[in-house]
């Protein structure tokens, strides 16, 4: 695996600071179902970092001692994670808003069988993956199978009411790129994604978030292996804009790793780029003040361009 951090320059990508913190993203760990090629984790079955019991509580004690609003739970596939119902009960007990970045198919594996019902049931917001509304291109990217049982997993939660108009039950669909390109513009392959999904399988969601594939973890690797990392950096940096740097999603959101440290972003996980936080080389959360990340400074190196290109891109899709 090739480490893209040296080939990121430290000084093109503008200078930014927080804004005051709402939302905290947490990589319960690596271990997922799948293994995609985009995939900026390097996520797969034999991936053995997970949060303890411990790291969760942590977890659980800065939200109870803070003002975020909501709790964006990652991974791997999280729900794999023996924490991950654990995480989402207290959450939603304090009232914040919950989110699982699903991969539907994880509703398939062993011991998987009744999480839907639990999403459901604890008013949980799914985010799920979907590179294409086109069987050969979702195979292609994340495996021999993946498209049938994905829609599959779509269905069943369409009948548990995700994806229609109750608020708590939203349903959103991810796209990423083929390769090193830019994603089209979000709301006109939103309406393809509605149309060919509804039209197919009667197939129901809320909104589609489109996400530029990041020169970080297996994705930086492949770029690097073919001679076309440099290329990609280039693209990302002359379709930069600087209205997006205002919108990006590390100004609001903290990213918590598998043992509990802190980073601006899961992107600057991935780098092992940790957030400054009073000149420590690393932070854990239970070191972290709620209340004073506003000012602080942002880690930033040139996969940060992957954010503001074109549309702009992050974990809510489009920034413009």
């Amino acid at each position: 695996m090739h480490d893209p951090l040296p080939r990121l320059s430290g000084g093109s990508f503008p200078s930014i600071r927080r804004g005051p913190l709402s939302i905290l993203q947490v990589n319960v760990g690596y271990r997922c179902n799948q293994t995609c090629v985009h995939c900026h984790v390097n996520a797969g079955p034999n991936r053995k970092e997970e949060m303890s019991a411990q790291t969760a509580s942590d977890i659980v004690e800065f939200m109870q001692t803070s003002d975020v609003q909501t709790l964006d739970i990652t991974g791997g596939a999280p729900e794999l994670n023996p924490n991950f119902r654990f995480l989402v009960r207290k959450a939603k007990e304090r009232g914040m808003k919950v989110i699982d970045r699903c991969n539907l198919t994880i509703l398939f594996e062993p011991g998987q069988e009744d999480l839907a019902d639990f999403l459901a049931k604890q008013r949980v917001s799914v985010v799920a993956s979907l590179p294409c509304y086109l069987d050969e291109n979702v195979d292609a990217q994340r495996g021999k199978g993946v498209y049938e049982r994905s829609i599959e997993g779509l269905r069943r939660l369409n009948a548990l009411g995700y994806g229609g108009d109750d608020p708590d039950l939203t349903l959103d669909l991810v796209y990423n790129p083929q390769g090193p390109v830019l994603p089209p513009a979000q709301t006109a392959l939103e309406e393809d994604y509605k149309r060919e999904l509804g039209n197919r399988f009667g197939i129901r969601f809320n909104r589609l978030l489109t996400l530029a594939n990041m020169p970080v973890g297996r994705f930086a690797s492949i770029l690097i292996s073919k001679g076309e990392f440099d290329d990609y950096l280039q693209v990302l940096q002359e379709a930069h804009l600087d209205a997006n740097v205002e919108h990006v999603m590390c100004r609001n959101t903290v990213s918590i790793d598998w043992q509990g440290y802190a980073y601006d972003c899961d992107f600057n996980q991935m780098l092992d780029l940790a957030m400054r936080w009073n000149g420590k080389p690393k932070t854990h959360i239970t070191e972290l003040v709620p209340d004073a990340f506003e000012g602080q400074p942002i880690a930033v190196r040139d996969h940060c361009f992957g954010c503001t290109a074109g549309q702009g891109s992050g974990c809510g899709g489009a920034l413009n």
